[in-house]
């Protein structure tokens, strides 16, 4: 079988992405997957990644993974391209992952494939499969040569079972970071709550402009939080002011491909569906019959949100059993 490369990013506070676990089960219906990841020396990420099933972990263990952007993970990718002739690289969609793969594509020569909703293999070759026009069309496409360097979105494929004893190859590698972008500060954000990370939470619900405010976004959040769901919001909604740009979901936001989607006052303008049409389930709350978003939902239900929600947060407090709270 072919190998499959896996970039593994790590977040700012040395943890890989939750997103990996999904690209390492996508590598091995492919192939052979080999994580790739840049770390800092002593890093963990070894026990993370064979506690997701990767058997075959490729380290580059260098200072520039965490003070200049993509440096590490493109120079840790490169060098694994030369090693091991992989038929792909498969990356996630956020921000650092485009990053890396746009770098890597600059430097190798090697074709891009990005915002893939799927990715398999016919006659030998990669396949990326693409939901195009808000959800409207879905096309293919293949490379006609090299490796095949593509961003796919995450949704809900189960973690392979864990490797006890990954094979380990460490890369000593002199990355060279004169004209890389030197990252001078990182700034934590605390968590305001414990839910889940947006691109890879199960379930997610999402508030619209039909809020009317921040405070009323609260049903929103009470819901998200009664279900154990990712928050997000469209953009009509961030740019109201009523939550915070990092829960923005959609083509200039995150996009997410989770097992549930709720979309509660959210028209479903086609900016918003790209980042979202590929959930596995959409159900829709919108008092406009005609909303775009119902020709995408699996389920809709049309009436006032304010009656709504605060009927359906107090049947599931009541079913976990602490009461009614609104």
């Amino acid at each position: 079988m072919s190998t499959i490369l896996v970039n593994c990013e790590m977040a700012a506070n040395g943890t890989l992405r939750p997103h990996t676990a999904h690209l390492l089960a996508l590598a091995s219906q492919l192939g052979d997957p080999v994580a790739v990841v840049a770390a800092p020396a002593g890093t963990t990420v070894v026990a993370e990644l064979a506690a997701w099933g990767a058997p075959v972990v490729v380290v580059a263990e260098t200072p520039a993974a965490t003070s200049h952007v993509a440096a590490g993970a493109v120079a840790a990718l490169a060098e694994a391209l030369n090693r091991y002739e992989p038929a792909a690289v498969l990356a996630s969609t956020t921000a650092d992952a485009r990053e890396t793969i746009g770098r890597l594509a600059a430097r190798t020569g090697n074709p891009v494939v990005l915002e893939a909703i799927d990715v398999t293999t016919a006659d030998g070759r990669i396949r990326a499969t693409h939901s195009v026009y808000g959800g409207n069309y879905t096309t293919e496409s293949t490379v006609g040569s090299g490796v095949a360097l593509v961003t796919v979105s995450s949704h809900g494929l189960p973690a392979l079972p864990a490797v006890e004893a990954p094979t380990v190859e460490t890369l000593d590698l002199d990355v060279a970071t004169s004209t890389a972008a030197a990252i001078t500060a990182i700034q934590p954000v605390e968590a305001s709550s414990g839910r889940p990370e947006l691109t890879s939470a199960k379930i997610v619900v999402s508030g619209g402009r039909g809020l009317g405010s921040a405070e009323d976004f609260a049903l929103v959040s009470t819901l998200a939080d009664a279900l154990g769901a990712g928050l997000g919001a469209s953009r009509a909604a961030v740019d109201a002011g009523y939550i915070g740009q990092n829960h923005q979901v959609g083509q200039t936001g995150v996009s997410v491909s989770p097992d549930l989607y709720l979309a509660v006052g959210i028209s479903g303008a086609i900016q918003h569906r790209a980042g979202m049409q590929t959930a596995q389930r959409i159900v829709a709350i919108n008092e406009d019959a005609d909303a775009p978003i119902f020709e995408i939902a699996d389920f809709g239900i049309v009436g006032d949100l304010f009656t709504i929600l605060p009927q359906l947060n107090r049947a599931l407090a009541e079913r976990a059993g602490v009461g009614a709270t609104v």
